[in-house]
């Protein structure tokens, strides 16, 4: 039976259900339904339901890293680096909107018995991160909650929107409502770059 179906197939299938659904919605066999199988040949081909998600958050990871390298290959470090980032991330994450649900579910306590994957593969794509911009971040200014606050906000507008003065929420699938998102993000980065005024009283 193992023939009928490639592992790749199967990890394609349970990342769209794992995405929808979470880890914890998500069982065997309705990975073997989605694919056209039984449950004992996703088994065979892929391992039970933990190892199909371990791989499928590898996979995930992988893209996101691959993505992130070119940032860093073709901008140097410094204020440039934060807005090429801001941009490539967001694009990310408009064309791979399973890998943002993946790590949505993660972020309910979703797949709670599963800990390391956050330091596996979230923690090296951050350092990778504040070391291209570390050099322009004011000494006030976390860079670490600077690429955080990044994620959040592309995160939290892709899931949700934006409510504005208009009826209506602004959503991603709107071209102008992204380019305005962007803007924002661009302007709000610039003023996390901007360094505190030796006149102002030290916030902290």
């Amino acid at each position: 039976m193992a023939s009928v179906v490639s592992r790749q197939e199967v990890i394609d299938v349970a990342t769209r259900l794992f995405s929808e659904l979470g880890y914890d919605g998500t069982s065997v066999r309705l990975i073997a339904d989605a694919v056209g199988v039984t449950p004992a040949t996703i088994t065979e081909v892929a391992g039970d339901k933990r190892a199909v998600y371990l791989e499928v958050m590898r996979q995930a990871f992988e893209a996101e890293r691959v993505m992130l390298d070119k940032v860093v290959s073709e901008t140097e470090p410094g204020r440039g680096a934060v807005h090429h980032m801001i941009d490539a991330y967001l694009d990310f994450h408009l064309a791979h909107p399973h890998n943002r649900l993946l790590w949505a579910h993660r972020w309910v306590a979703d797949a709670a018995d599963i800990t390391e994957l956050e330091d596996r593969y979230a923690r090296p794509l951050m350092h990778i991160a504040v070391r291209q911009i570390r050099d322009v971040v004011p000494p006030d200014v976390n860079p670490f909650y600077m690429v955080g606050t990044m994620v959040w906000c592309v995160h939290g507008y892709l899931g949700s929107g934006l409510l504005q003065k208009s009826p209506g929420m602004r959503r991603s699938d709107d071209p102008r409502a992204v380019a305005s998102f962007r803007t924002h993000m661009h302007v709000m980065m610039d003023r996390l770059l901007t360094p505190r005024d030796p006149g102002e009283p030290d916030p902290s």
